[in-house]
């Protein structure tokens, strides 16, 4: 992507991303940087972080990767001090740790009868604690980093927040409902950050990414011998573009609702990047 993108110019500002060694949130980290960013890099894999984190330097940009647990809030607190003198204060802040578990996923999409007793994980079957997880990576995984790092954006001009929604924030997809309904959870705080934060000239959006092939959902688009497994053939079937998304294509709308001058009314939005799988509805 190149650094003129929309011309978002974001020299001698410090962006913090959480959830940085992911491969969608190390694009985003990579893109602050080339934008002039200084940038932060945590997650809880502080040796994925730091891989990434030699690559922008390797560019010439600047960053630093820092082990965090997006679930502590003393950690949370710790690594926002660590930043702020290695780096200056927060300006941007990507809430992107989140992700989903298999404890609290359906094996099948429809329940059948028979399935309670079966050898099948049904919706009766979710385990609680997975369920607990999953709301609590994807909620208090952006509540607390931003308690940590909002508070540096205080009294500035210009700061930002963006969190990391999804598709199935606005439709819930079948087998996963506890990542349907974090997701939705953040698009709601999002909206509640902007409202909250208003007053002090802190704007609050998000992204929310249609499909694009991860590590993180690999399984369940991909089989092992590398074909389509029926989970991508429906999710190709609802995408009018036919196709996953590139991490790339990410950046317009990051470099987009960042850039103060050309979204400086822009607050409280939750911005699909889909391929238009939210306007079809498959008739």
């Amino acid at each position: 992507m190149n650094k003129n993108v929309l011309n978002t110019d974001l020299t001698g500002k410090v962006a913090v991303v959480t959830g940085a060694g992911g491969v969608l949130c190390s694009a985003f980290a990579k893109t602050l940087a080339r934008a002039g960013a200084k940038v932060a890099l945590l997650d809880l894999n502080e040796e994925a972080a730091q891989g990434f984190a030699d690559e922008i330097v390797a560019e010439g940009g600047v960053a630093k990767a820092y082990k965090c647990n997006v679930l502590e809030k003393e950690t949370c607190l710790a690594v926002a001090e660590a930043v702020e003198k290695d780096l200056g204060p927060c300006d941007i802040l990507v809430n992107g740790a989140g992700g989903n578990n298999p404890r609290a996923t359906t094996d099948k999409e429809y329940y059948e009868a028979g399935d309670l007793d079966a050898d099948t994980k049904s919706f009766f079957d979710l385990d609680p604690k997975g369920v607990e997880f999953v709301f609590n990576l994807n909620f208090l995984g952006t509540l607390l980093p931003t308690q940590a790092f909002a508070r540096q954006m205080l009294g500035r001009k210009g700061c930002n927040i963006l969190n990391v929604s999804s598709m199935n924030a606005f439709t819930p997809l079948t087998k996963i409902p506890a990542y349907s309904g974090a997701k939705a959870a953040i698009s709601n705080f999002t909206q509640w950050l902007a409202v909250h934060f208003s007053r002090e000239g802190i704007r609050c959006n998000a992204i929310a990414p249609g499909f694009f092939s991860t590590k993180q959902n690999a399984k369940l688009l991909w089989n092992d011998d590398g074909t389509p497994t029926a989970r991508t053939g429906k999710i190709l079937a609802a995408t009018p573009m036919g196709r996953f998304g590139e991490a790339e294509e990410l950046d317009g709308a990051l470099l987009f609702l960042l850039n103060n001058e050309a979204a400086g009314f822009i607050t409280g939005v939750v911005l699909p990047i889909d391929g238009g799988f939210s306007a079809y509805s498959g008739v």
